[in-house]
């Protein structure tokens, strides 16, 4: 490797230790294989940056990353191409390729325009442009104009795309000037780091921050950190100081945590239980939580697609498109669950058929119980605004709600075996270890709006679309079925003194 390019950089400034992993030892770095969602959001990018291309209509593009692209890129600046997608540029050992590069010939100067999937302008978008800025400055190539090019979240569709609309230009030249220096200072800094023969040592600076921003090579730089423990305390990457205080006593082990660290409430019940391997259980409490509950109960389930780009009318940029859910019935506190469910694979919005199939299944009376109650009665807020007609009617959905996840968020119940989370996937292990996620075809709703979307744009064979769909309905099914066993457990653990 000779030149940096643009995505080492960005990736360096994440985290050093990481990037140069990538280029000195890829098998480390590709060890954990992308998950069906990491692949769909590289997908998003390519997805938007292909449109947002049509509101340059007089532009060329570049094929290639190899010498021939860049050879190409030479003849058409000079040449004096008005707009190039994807010119490819190397100099004094920089690379980077950039998405819009237009030439105003009246005044022999250069815009760039970085397109981008977000919904808003970041930081790290002006240090991408900074990038772009200081090489073509080294190509000699006059640059007075830059721009980032984004979704505009209040978008929302009716009829064809207006590309207009749904995107915003974000002028950031001034921006861009005012990190520039510090860029270009980073971008040597980048090059001697990630060009060096020889590993770094030290730890990644991961290990200042929480489990969930953690890079993918983390414990491989990182081999003193256990599987659980510090990183994985509720909501510590909120509290640097306490995480770096921890972490620079080489404390990592939550049996290690000296008794001066002041852990909240919800951090203190964590670390106790997991420490002590006494389950914590608020019996009063959780029979308030349960008796406040009606039959007939439903425990219900959503699977919705955040589409980055409006599929249909009534839309923005990734707002949920609800597209299946799973419905598990009790009557009375000794029935079974009665089942039913709704999936649409259709290419076309659900939301008309989604809300016609509610009103079928779900009476007047009884508590909707759920697994995060916010994502749900968001979701129901969007099927109300477009279908206004059914406004009470979603209304009451929502005011009958219940978040079952309450229990766990509140403390009323706390388990080891939690880890610290209280999503779905950590309760039921507990709970009803005899339910498994483990075995399905889809196991997380990150794949399942990924293996819909899939099926209605017609990217998978008839056999595959129809294998993919039964696999939504177990996932789906698994979903509101685990609620139920998780409540059973729960008025089990009740009935025993």
């Amino acid at each position: 490797m000779t030149a940096v390019s643009k995505t080492d950089y960005l990736r360096w400034r994440e985290c050093p230790k990481n990037a140069w992993l990538e280029i000195h030892k890829p098998d480390v770095f590709y060890a954990s294989e992308l998950t069906e969602f990491d692949k769909s959001l590289i997908d998003n990018g390519i997805e938007v940056e292909e449109l947002a291309r049509a509101l340059f209509p007089e532009g060329r593009l570049i094929v290639g990353r190899d010498p021939a692209a860049q050879r190409a890129t030479e003849e058409l600046i000079t040449a004096q191409v008005g707009t190039l997608f994807q010119p490819i540029f190397e100099r004094d050992g920089y690379l980077a390729a950039m998405d819009v590069l237009r030439f105003d010939a009246a005044t022999n100067t250069y815009a760039v325009y970085e397109i981008k999937s977000s919904t808003k302008l970041k930081d790290e978008h002006l240090c991408d442009v900074a990038f772009q800025a200081e090489l073509l400055r080294r190509c000699r190539l006059n640059v007075d104009r830059m721009y980032v090019v984004h979704l505009n979240s209040t978008y929302v569709r009716d009829g064809d795309l207006n590309l207009g609309n749904l995107f915003t230009v974000v002028n950031v030249t001034t921006e861009v000037g005012e990190v520039f220096d510090t860029v270009t200072k980073e971008m040597e800094e980048a090059r001697a780091y990630l060009l060096a023969d020889t590993e770094p040592k030290s730890s990644c600076p991961c290990i200042y921050k929480g489990r969930s921003r953690h890079c993918s090579t983390f414990q491989y730089s990182n081999p003193q950190v256990p599987e659980y423990g510090v990183h994985d305390i509720s909501r510590i990457g909120n509290s640097p100081k306490k995480l770096k205080e921890m972490v620079d006593a080489g404390v990592f082990a939550l049996e290690k945590i000296p008794k001066h660290i002041h852990l909240s409430e919800i951090q203190e019940a964590q670390v106790t239980a997991y420490c002590a391997g006494e389950t914590r259980v608020l019996k009063p409490e959780i029979r308030g939580e349960l008796d406040s509950l009606t039959f007939p109960l439903h425990f219900i389930d959503y699977e919705t697609c955040p589409s980055a780009i409006p599929l249909f009318d009534g839309y923005s940029p990734y707002q949920q498109i609800p597209f299946q859910y799973s419905l598990d019935i009790v009557m009375s506190a000794g029935d079974k669950p009665v089942h039913r469910e709704f999936i649409h694979v259709v290419l076309e919005d659900p939301s008309k058929l989604f809300i016609q199939s509610l009103r079928e299944n779900i009476g007047p009376e009884g508590t909707i119980i759920v697994w995060s109650k916010s994502f749900e009665s968001g979701i129901n807020d969007g099927l109300a605004r477009r279908s206004p007609s059914d406004l009470v009617f979603i209304t009451g959905i929502n005011n009958r709600l219940y978040d079952l996840k309450d229990i766990f968020s509140k403390q009323y119940y706390v388990h080891k075996g939690f880890w610290g989370k209280v999503s779905i996937k950590n309760v039921l292990p507990v709970l009803a270890p005899q339910l498994s996620y483990s075995s399905l075809e889809i196991q997380e709703g990150g794949a399942a709006s990924v293996a819909w979307k899939k099926i209605v744009l017609g990217e998978l064979t008839a056999e595959e679309a129809a294998r993919f769909c039964e696999a939504l309905k177990t996932y789906c099914g698994m979903d509101s079925y685990a609620m139920y066993a998780i409540w059973r457990a729960l008025r089990e653990i009740l009935a025993t003194e």
